[in-house]
């Protein structure tokens, strides 16, 4: 899976249990909510080292 579908599969995990939590006040979907966003800013960093290092290797 490519980096950017890896992106957007969470983003769409997420969405559904922001909606419960925000608009129905729902705690078990902010739960699922921190953990999805938790795992997009692992992803987000692991992203941001592969293009420092492929800026740094002249590989762009």
């Amino acid at each position: 899976m490519s980096r950017i579908e890896q992106v957007r599969s969470l983003i769409s995990e997420l969405e559904p249990d922001m909606e419960k939590f925000y608009e129905k006040g729902n705690k078990a979907a902010g739960t699922r909510a921190r953990k999805t966003l938790q795992e997009i800013k692992k992803v987000s960093q692991e992203i941001r080292l592969e293009i420092q290092e492929m800026k740094n290797s002249g590989k762009v």
